[in-house]
């Protein structure tokens, strides 16, 4: 994709080609990403090492890409490599940088309760 082409917040078929098309499997990922970003945006602080926060947007990057939060992934790496350089950034553009993961977050968590609400809509149709 290129710079100018936005990234998705969910990409159901990425989730969908993860989990094998398995509606409970993918709730059960969803689930386990909702945990991952509970724990580890804590670790966000902008006032804290860069190492400290670089490690929790790692985590939450792999979290991201495992369901298919693009958008989410990418805010992610920006701060860990920024993070992780020879010369970390400053507070207040920690904080930028950490804002659009905060950001990114809010609305990936809440495209995955869609997701989640329509995975188990459908599971239920096709159970009866």
């Amino acid at each position: 994709m290129s710079q100018d082409t936005p990234l998705p917040l969910l990409d159901l078929g990425h989730l969908s080609a993860m989990t094998g098309g398995d509606a409970d499997l993918s709730l059960e990922v969803i689930g386990i990403f909702r945990e991952q970003a509970d724990l580890w945006s804590r670790l966000l602080d902008p006032m804290s090492e860069p190492s400290q926060w670089a490690d929790a947007a790692h985590t939450l990057k792999g979290a991201s890409l495992g369901i298919g939060a693009l958008k989410l992934a990418a805010a992610c790496e920006r701060a860990e490599k920024a993070g992780r350089s020879d010369t970390p950034p400053g507070r207040t553009h920690a904080a930028v940088l950490l804002g659009e993961i905060k950001d990114a977050l809010g609305e990936t968590l809440e495209a995955a309760a869609r997701a989640a609400h329509d995975l188990a809509a459908s599971g239920k149709r096709s159970a009866s």
